[in-house]
């Protein structure tokens, strides 16, 4: 008879923040989480940033604005660490949703008062953090607010359904960190995007979205959850934009989809809203396609081109252990530096 292979229901969350605001911003993610539990999803994935802001002010102001540096000091305040309260009430509604939970944040380290991370927290459906990754490369203006993230976060976290990956915004796009996943048996995987909100236009970030989503699935075959943040006209009235740059980002964010190892989008794109965009997956799909061309696998030449991966925390201090020496060794030691250090020379009382 042989194995089977899971079927499951995943969920991508299109929606705003209550921005700047930690607590209002985790009220509102539990009840999309327990939204997306009672239709049935085992897996719910959310923008990045989603608490409880993305940065986009530094689309609009210079970087030492007052208004920077005033919503600067808002994200940090309202900045998520891990552990907290905050994570404590994401992992309860999992748990009573019964769902994975991958969460897009800003994290903060504990007792540190300036860096901030760009990170997606990763949930088991009975409660408990699988873990977490932080951003490796903060992207353009996110450099004005986010350190770098490490290696420690670019692995795979086991489910029943098989290993969950995630990337967020323009690591989508990076070969070395697509491959990175993919090594690691990656089935599910789970992407978060802002709102592409700037004075420019977002067309083409959405188009481009939606093309490192395809490309990734088709190439990886995997299946794709993809969040995208909208960006809304209460955030506009925060960041106190004129009507200009108003009109200029109208209905910003969206596009979230779910695409499946074959590159087809089987769900969304979603157009501009709050949604939560659902579908029905079979791992199954996977087998054949793999069979045919596997780049973590057989079709590919790993004796002539590989990836070096090192997974080491990124700290500013690290504690090197002293050196074991014996009770000669620190003796000999000692007389070689009484020999080697000359002497000061005296001179007689009175002498200039």
């Amino acid at each position: 008879m042989g194995d089977t292979y899971p079927k499951l229901k995943v969920a991508a969350v299109q929606a705003a923040p209550v921005f700047l605001d930690r607590e209002a911003t985790v009220d509102k993610a539990c009840r999309l989480i327990l939204e997306a539990g009672r239709e049935g999803a085992d897996l719910v994935v959310f923008p990045e940033c989603f608490i409880a802001a993305y940065p986009a002010w530094h689309n609009f102001y210079p970087a030492r604005h007052p208004q920077c540096l005033r919503f600067g000091q808002e994200m940090f305040k309202n900045a998520v660490e891990i552990p907290s309260p905050a994570t404590q009430r994401l992992c309860q509604s999992a748990q009573q949703a019964n769902t994975y939970v991958v969460m897009g944040l800003n994290e903060r380290r504990r007792g540190m008062m300036g860096t901030l991370y760009n990170s997606q927290l990763f949930i088991h459906r009975q409660g408990t953090i699988l873990g977490k990754r932080q951003k490796l490369m903060p992207t353009s203006t996110e450099r004005l607010v986010h350190g770098l993230g490490d290696g420690r976060g670019l692995r795979v976290f086991p489910t029943e359904y098989g290993a969950l990956g995630g990337l967020i915004c323009s690591e989508n796009g990076n070969p070395l960190y697509r491959f990175a996943l993919l090594s690691q048996g990656e089935v599910l995987h789970a992407a978060s995007w802002p709102s592409f909100a700037n004075p420019y236009g977002s067309g083409y970030s959405r188009e481009a979205m939606l093309l490192r989503m395809r490309n990734y699935a088709w190439e990886g075959r995997v299946f794709i959850v993809s969040a995208a943040e909208i960006f809304t006209e209460e955030i506009a009235d925060i960041l106190e934009l004129d009507r200009d740059t108003r009109l200029s980002i109208k209905e910003m964010g969206g596009y979230s989809a779910i695409v499946n190892p074959n590159g087809k989008i089987i769900a969304g794109p979603a157009e501009y809203g709050e949604t939560i965009v659902y579908a029905d997956i079979d791992l199954e799909e996977i087998i054949d396609l793999r069979m045919h061309q596997d780049y973590t696998g057989h079709y590919n030449r790993f004796d002539v081109v590989s990836l070096n991966y090192h997974p080491s925390p990124y700290v500013p201090l690290r504690h090197m252990p002293a050196p074991v020496t014996t009770p000669h060794e620190e003796w000999a030691a000692a007389e070689t530096l009484d020999r080697e250090t000359p002497l000061p020379i005296e001179k007689p009382m009175g002498d200039p």
